[in-house]
């Protein structure tokens, strides 16, 4: 299976099923999209969903969500009403 990057996304040439793992689901990810993501069988990965859409992806440590959060906040005090006018 080959993977096209677009930007930081990879879109497969062909959906995914899931298999049976005795009483539940697995989803199967090809080695190429693992090595370009750098996840292994020991990686911690969350889920979440919005009702519609799947996302899975590694866990990030308390200090990279701080940081994260402070750097939208930073972003949203200098640039919170160009984003505004943007979103009219």
């Amino acid at each position: 299976m080959a993977f096209v990057r677009t930007g930081r996304c990879f879109r497969p040439d062909m959906p995914k099923r899931l298999t049976r793992s005795g009483n539940s689901l697995a989803l199967v990810i090809d080695r190429p999209l693992l090595d370009a993501l750098e996840i292994d069988a020991d990686t911690e990965l969350e889920l979440s969903t919005d009702g519609d859409v799947l996302v899975v992806a590694p866990v990030r440590s308390r200090k990279r969500k701080k940081r994260t959060a402070e750097l939208v906040a930073e972003a949203h005090e200098q640039y919170g009403g160009v984003f505004r006018r943007l979103a009219e």
